[in-house]
């Protein structure tokens, strides 16, 4: 997968299999660059984002900041600020979470539940929608990348 990037859709067929695409893409990433993950509770999200942090070599253990908002993680290449924004009531909210400064910042900002925020979100950010097709399997993924 050495040109991840250039990939606009994938099938995954296990948490492996997304966690691997994510590890890729991540070892492709800029600073600056703002990833917005998309998809249902329990599509993969988290795993995802697990898969970006160990392409971005994090070793720690990565949990999904639900009720933070934010996780940084400054062991890796670049430093990951990784965004969920389920909670969030109305994009305004952004500001006190300093978001405006991580996304502009030296690292890589990845956020979940994107589209709630969408609002805010920098025009050239990379969205990745995660979908599951029950009839392709209890694992089956498809990621969209655009």
């Amino acid at each position: 997968m050495s040109e991840i990037k250039d990939i606009k859709e994938y099938e995954s067929h296990s948490r492996e299999e997304t966690f691997q695409f994510a590890k890729a893409l991540a070892e492709q990433a800029l600073p600056g660059q703002v990833i917005c993950l998309k998809g249902d509770l329990g599509v993969g999200k988290t795993v995802f984002a697990q898969g970006f942090g160990a392409g971005l070599g994090i070793t720690e253990p990565m949990a999904s900041p639900t009720f933070t908002i934010l996780r940084e993680y400054h062991e890796g290449n670049l430093p990951l600020y990784h965004f969920d924004v389920y909670r969030v009531s109305d994009p305004d909210e952004m500001e006190e979470t300093g978001f405006f400064d991580f996304v502009s910042g030296d690292g890589v900002t990845l956020i979940e539940w994107a589209e709630l925020i969408e609002d805010v979100i920098p025009k050239d950010a990379m969205w990745v929608t995660i979908e599951k097709d029950n009839e392709k399997g209890f694992d089956y993924r498809k990621i969209t990348v655009r």
